[in-house]
């Protein structure tokens, strides 16, 4: 199969498709025929080689976190899922790094599986998996809920886009940090209220919050804002011992637990017309478009998410 992959770590011009083997799947397993995936941020860190201390990863390495596309093979305990299916996942990342989804083929455990909403294409559900099942576990830390007031940093980004409209409809009145060019994008998206992170300090405009949503890294601007009492998460900060043991504030780094529950969750929602799935380009599995792809992401100025093209739709909405 046709793979990119990474012989070393570095920056984007070590990533080149190759010709690989198809992943064995085990008893609990499917194998996916991807016909897209996307590019997260967590992508090119791994790229760089950042997280080595998680993981110890033998290469070549194939990257990649979300799969869209066709079950082509069923482990033999598998239930409730059949060959033809169309489906979309975040799977597990794989312990020696070979099973990633920037690839033709996956191997998916079932219970990260969601059956893909019919009325999105292959291209559309790639974009959703790692960035929607972030964003709604998330807000379920922050303790979301109505009424509630919540601030989702980075509102125009892959998980911010999810996570203003999600909140949204949990019934949370939501404020957001964007540029000026953003500012009708996101309150497009259900945002009650938008700072523009370039001109305006959040201390400045906000205060007395239940929830800060942190994708910035900017922790002792959201811990300021929040009451006593108040939830914050980040997944992009490390904290130190002083910021979790802020007074009568929850502090916690977030960490996504990919399943396939959560994702039958977003999936119903996308299916009702209740969640918007914003891309922001395409790129062709190619070495020239993959490196591409991870430039676009380098630039942190991506509108939605970054979709890679495995495979040809044959009919998208199916």
């Amino acid at each position: 199969m046709k793979a990119a992959v990474i012989n070393q770590y570095g920056d984007r011009n070590e990533l080149t498709v190759v010709d690989t083997a198809v992943p064995a799947i085990q008893a609990d397993e499917v194998l996916v025929e991807n016909i897209a995936t996307s590019i997260n941020p967590i992508d090119y860190k791994a790229r760089e080689g950042l997280l080595q201390r998680m993981f110890q990863w033998q290469f070549p390495v194939v990257l990649g976190w979300d799969v869209a596309g066709k079950i082509v093979a069923v482990g033999d305990n598998v239930t409730g899922f059949k060959v033809g299916d169309a489906v979309f996942a975040r799977p597990d990342i794989d312990p020696i790094g070979r099973n990633g989804s920037y690839a033709e083929y996956t191997a998916v455990k079932a219970d990260k599986l969601a059956l893909k909403p019919v009325n999105v294409s292959f291209a559309e559900a790639a974009a959703v998996p790692l960035a929607g099942l972030t964003a709604l576990q998330m807000l379920q830390q922050l303790q979301v809920s109505a009424g509630k007031k919540v601030l989702i940093q980075a509102g125009a980004g892959g998980v911010g886009i999810y996570a203003i409209q999600l909140a949204k409809k949990m019934g949370a009145y939501v404020a957001t940090t964007a540029s000026q060019a953003n500012h009708d994008f996101v309150v497009g998206l259900g945002a009650d209220e938008v700072i523009d992170y370039h001109t305006t300090n959040i201390q400045d405009v906000l205060s007395d919050y239940d929830a800060v949503f942190d994708m910035v890294g900017d922790v002792d601007n959201g811990l300021a804002i929040l009451k006593p009492g108040g939830h914050f998460v980040t997944i992009s900060a490390a904290l130190t011992d002083a910021q979790k043991a802020t007074a009568d504030k929850t502090v916690r780094e977030g960490w996504l637990q990919p399943n396939g529950k959560d994702l039958a969750v977003l999936a119903a929602d996308i299916a009702a017309g209740d969640l918007k799935i914003v891309v922001d380009s395409v790129y062709p599995l190619t070495t020239v478009g993959i490196r591409s792809a991870h430039e676009r992401s380098e630039t942190h100025h991506a509108r939605g998410k970054i979709v890679v093209q495995i495979k040809p739709e044959e009919n998208g909405r199916e």
